[in-house]
């Protein structure tokens, strides 16, 4: 009876919405009624932004977005006739309309996210058996050390729990390779990560062929193991010593679930984060996705696996012969599939392991090109809205993470639509400049803040649309490519751990500068039609604004393609850890400052300067979290400083054991709550009116630091000035 109210009461206002969207109104009084509705918005968002106020200021929202798609469609597009007007303008409708598709399905999704999950207890008398998977190809045996050091390490039985790392760099058929110096580096590299397993008491694991990429890799991990669950760790992702106590619980609550799935965290930042450095006062791009899109998905039981960071059921696996491997994104298809099974899944929104992100923007892209590319193959091969098995409220969740990756088209219509009507006189609307600022500055006004609701504080505003537009360029013949060939792209290895020994535009980067010169044309056009024809300024002006804005996303992109010098070849972590230094005879307490996997930063006191010296050896002295039999690491002082609170030691870590690798992870990673106290320092909703402030100032000081790269400047200086920021207000 409840439940029928209910389903009454909301059809009575979807109706009532209809009735409001399609309402003949004067020009002037839907732009007063939209300044109504933000400014309701806005009082909402500082007084009651949770709960049934936050469903009633998307719903007003929801309304504007809605008369706007209203007038798009009966008063704005050319006819049919007008070919040569029709053409760009239905293209840029049906952008629009993409996108307006994208933004309900979000509403959808997390306008009311599941709360983080309280990991249940697990029982110590019946635990589960646990293989832990490391899968590998190409990764350093030295990176992978410290994953394999940092799994063993776990919190869990040792005789419950079992390491594997899975070699696809060392097969038979590439030890066999009619290429020598190939065959030769396959074989080294096998005796190589044999040894080392041995001496982490880890399992080793190759197979015959590199068949199905990394989906067939681990698959042969099933085929020679008998965990009752399967941890998946990519080769440069270290888990925190409570990985498994805060997952395995999730199991034995649940018996139909098959995943439980933690975000991942990453502790150098990404090429954009790197190049506008940004890194340390605003939330990172994939933080939106795990702090706010993966809560929403599980409130729907549609949290999908992401390839690490997960654990699962070997049970649920066994149904469909192990991980899917049709597409090149293994992770969120067998998930898919699972679900479609019946099966459940778990998203637990705490970061249990850090690793690496792509430090180049070609790898960036090259990561981002394989996701988008096995996200239409899903679309294609598994096709979520009508895959069998699945609810309603999957197949909306699935098609929002999928169709998401179609973002490329509509963002290059975007970008084209505006010079249309500049340098062609193509007439992308039929309507005057009055009715496109009223509609379409309430309705963008409205989209931000909507947005800003749903992700505040974790996006900020405009920078969704500059991660868009520096990867549209290259997906969009990625994307075009697989719809042409389903079956043509292959997995390939993100490259990480790279470093930049000097500073430069990325190889990728020339056709950035060149868009930006044609909108910077754009500019001079708008000037030009205003004055040439006066009749049209209104319109002209409206549409130079919208290439304006176009050009300020594409001037903050060149110094995203402008890469700064780093030369560490590992990052580190800001920690604060009690330990002594031995040197000599002596011992100094001391704490730990930052560390990282090739170092680390002691804090000593004043008065030991003269006996502590560059160059000078001596022994790091810890507690660690496990109970491991060497607590001591020999370091080489490599630089000494001072700060206001004492004298700075920089050591290098002089590695000649295996154990060292188990201290090493047990420093940098058994620790979770560093990770979540990094995230909340960042995790600040600045607002949509100073976040436009904020990457205004960014985009004209990049705009700038960019074209001192393009023509060599940054050689004398001009790339140094500080960032013009209001981020770093936000405490």
């Amino acid at each position: 009876m409840r439940r029928g109210a209910l389903v009454a009461l909301w059809a009575a206002a979807a109706m009532l919405v209809v009735l409001l969207v399609a309402l003949p109104i004067s020009l002037q009084t839907h732009l007063v009624a939209g300044l109504v509705v933000v400014a309701c918005m806005i009082v909402l968002k500082f007084f009651r932004a949770q709960g049934v106020w936050r469903i009633i200021a998307l719903s007003l929202g929801t309304a504007i977005v809605l008369r706007y798609v209203f007038w798009r469609t009966t008063s704005t597009i050319p006819p049919i006739t007008e070919i040569a007007n029709f053409i760009p303008a239905i293209l840029l409708y049906i952008a629009e309309m993409y996108s307006v598709m994208m933004l309900f399905l979000s509403v959808f999704v997390v306008s009311s996210p599941m709360p983080s999950r309280k990991s249940p207890q697990i029982d110590p008398n019946n635990l589960p058996t646990v293989d832990v998977f490391v899968p590998s190809y190409n990764e350093d045996a030295s990176l992978l050390a410290t994953t394999l050091a940092a799994a063993k390490a776990m919190n869990y039985p040792a005789d419950k729990l079992t390491v594997w790392l899975l070699d696809d760099g060392g097969t038979d058929e590439k030890c066999s390779s009619s290429d020598p110096k190939a065959a030769e580096a396959a074989r080294e590299r096998r005796t190589v990560l044999k040894a080392l397993c041995a001496a982490l008491d880890v399992k080793y694991l190759t197979r015959a062929r590199n068949i199905s990429a990394k989906a067939g890799n681990l698959n042969n991990g099933l085929d020679h193991s008998t965990g009752d669950l399967v941890a998946v760790f990519d080769a440069d992702h270290a888990p925190a010593r409570s990985f498994l106590e805060e997952t395995v619980g999730f199991f034995s609550a649940d018996k139909n679930l098959f995943l439980v799935q933690t975000p991942h965290f990453f502790i150098n930042p990404d090429p954009l984060e790197r190049n506008l450095g940004t890194f340390q006062t605003m939330p990172s791009e994939n933080e939106m996705f795990y702090g706010v899109i993966q809560r929403g998905l599980d409130k729907w039981d549609a949290a999908f696996f992401c390839g690490s960071a997960a654990l699962l059921r070997r049970e649920a696996l066994q149904e469909t012969n192990g991980f899917s491997g049709l597409s090149i994104t293994e992770d969120c298809e067998t998930a898919l599939e699972l679900h479609s099974r019946g099966w459940s899944s778990v998203y637990v929104d705490r970061p249990l392991i850090a690793g690496l992100q792509p430090d180049t923007f070609a790898s960036f892209i090259g990561q981002r090109s394989r996701w988008a590319q096995g996200m239409m193959q899903i679309l294609r091969f598994r096709f979520p809205p009508l895959k069998r098995g699945l609810k309603f409220a999957q197949r909306l969740a699935y098609m929002s993470s999928t169709l998401f990756w179609l973002f490329p088209f509509s963002r290059f219509c975007f970008l084209l639509s505006p010079l249309c009507y500049l340098f062609f006189s193509l007439e992308i609307f039929t309507a005057s400049g009055g009715e496109f600022l009223a509609y379409t500055f309430t309705y963008m006004v409205v989209n931000f803040m909507m947005q800003n609701y749903l992700y505040g504080r974790y996006r900020w505003p405009w920078i969704s649309d500059l991660y868009e537009y520096i990867q549209t360029i290259y997906l969009l013949p990625a994307i075009l490519s697989v719809i042409a060939n389903p079956k043509k792209p292959t997995f390939k290895v993100t490259s990480k751990g790279e470093s930049m020994h000097e500073s430069r535009v990325s190889e990728l980067g020339k056709p950035y500068f060149m868009i930006f010169g044609i909108l910077l044309l754009g500019v001079v056009a708008t000037g030009v039609r205003v004055w040439l024809e006066p009749y049209k300024a209104d319109l002209t002006l409206v549409t130079g604004g919208w290439n304006l804005l176009n050009l300020i996303i594409a001037g903050c992109a060149l110094g995203v393609v402008s890469e700064r010098a780093s030369r560490r070849l590992s990052h580190r972590v800001r920690i604060d850890r009690p330990c002594q230094f031995l040197i000599g005879d002596e011992v100094i307490d001391a704490s730990v400052r930052d560390i990282s996997v090739g170092g680390a930063r002691l804090l000593v006191p004043p008065s030991t300067e003269p006996r502590l010296k560059k160059g000078a050896h001596g022994t790091l002295e810890f507690m660690p979290y496990a109970n491991l039999p060497m607590q001591k690491m020999p370091v080489e002082i490599r630089k000494v400083g001072m700060d206001d609170k004492g004298l700075l030691l920089g050591c290098r870590f002089l590695i000649d054991s295996p154990e060292h690798h188990r201290l090493i992870a047990d420093l940098v990673f058994a620790n979770a709550d560093q990770w979540s106290t990094f995230q909340k320092r960042r995790h600040q909703d600045i607002g949509v009116l100073r976040g436009t402030l904020w990457f205004f100032m960014v985009s004209l000081y990049q705009t700038g630091r960019g074209l001192s790269y393009l023509f060599g400047l940054q050689r004398i200086g001009l790339s140094k000035p500080p960032v013009p920021s209001i981020a770093p207000a936000v405490k």
